[in-house]
């Protein structure tokens, strides 16, 4: 199957203990499953924007984007179109703050409704939602065909690219930081940045994260928290041999302990990083870094000590 990927950003909104969810239409992959509000990212476009647009358009209601839940990844297959998509998808708390609910008109959903807990567990709930509900997942159908003839994607354009990454602020139990020197011949080349990269497809992104974490360092890490998601777009980047490239990236950035830290050692060949270092917090604020790393940084000096 060819491979393609696509990043969704959704909402989850809940009204004491009911959660507002919508149903898949005839016109989606899977009609008559029910999901969190939400869908794909236009290109260039920030999920928290995403999921506020995609959330109006789905059920009429405005609403104030919160802290990001979970950010998970899964791998749908379509066999009518010899696809395997895999989707990145960003879960946000939500509040409703305006607006009055209704269905969507001619879309991909075409029921949205409050569901109490004792409702929940009888829908039929796409995975991602379920799991995030904590409730039993069912794997979706592979042998169904559509009940109509989905159109082909669209191939990726030449002059475009989206990019989902997973990144650590990883520290060990000194407090020192770890990060990597973005190797020449790279965007920001000569700049630190955190540890971490571009997912696989089929990766889930704390899985992905660590797996650069010892392709760029040598260390083995844990994940023990979610800082967030960022979001860059460079309508003017440079791709391979100076072509010029309309850049979309997303980025989640994880919080990390290396229990055991080694002394860092890169062991990709050729790739994005040239080093990787252990640094104290006050040094590591002074050294050339990415936007990312001094994101982070600044939230982990702000954070209360003792």
């Amino acid at each position: 199957m060819r491979q393609r990927r696509r990043i969704g950003a959704y909402g989850l909104c809940r009204d004491g203990d009911r959660v507002l969810l919508t149903r898949a239409s005839a016109l989606a992959d899977f009609p008559g499953l029910w999901q969190l509000p939400g869908g794909g990212l236009e290109h260039g476009e920030h999920p928290a924007v995403a999921v506020a647009r995609e959330f109006t358009e789905e059920t009429g209601l405005t609403i104030e984007v919160g802290e990001v839940r979970a950010v998970v990844a899964d791998v749908i297959r379509l066999p009518d179109l010899d696809v395997a998509l895999h989707t990145d998808r960003v879960i946000y708390d939500v509040a409703a703050t305006g607006g009055v609910l209704r269905d969507e008109a001619a879309g991909t959903t075409d029921l949205v409704a409050w569901v109490p807990p004792d409702e929940l567990s009888r829908l039929p709930l796409m995975p991602f939602t379920a799991e995030l509900l904590g409730l039993p997942v069912t794997p979706l159908p592979e042998d169904v065909p559509p009940p109509w003839p989905r159109q082909p994607l669209a191939p990726p354009a030449a002059d475009r690219r989206q990019r989902f990454a997973a990144y650590g602020l990883a520290t060990d139990p000194d407090g020192r930081v770890l990060l990597t020197m973005i190797a020449d011949g790279y965007p920001s080349a000569g700049r630190w940045h955190l540890p971490g990269g571009g997912t696989d497809h089929g990766e889930q992104p704390a899985t992905g994260l660590l797996r650069e974490l010892v392709e760029e360092s040598g260390q083995l890490g844990r994940i023990t928290g979610l800082l967030g998601v960022s979001n860059l777009h460079n309508p003017a980047a440079l791709g391979p041999e100076g072509v010029p490239l309309d850049w979309h990236g997303v980025r989640v950035t994880y919080r990390l302990m290396v229990e055991a830290p080694t002394e860092p050692v890169v062991t990709e060949r050729a790739g994005s990083t040239s080093r990787a270092a252990w640094f104290d917090l006050a040094e590591a604020r002074e050294l050339p870094l990415t936007d990312v790393a001094a994101a982070a940084l600044a939230r982990l000096a702000a954070e209360p000590t003792g």
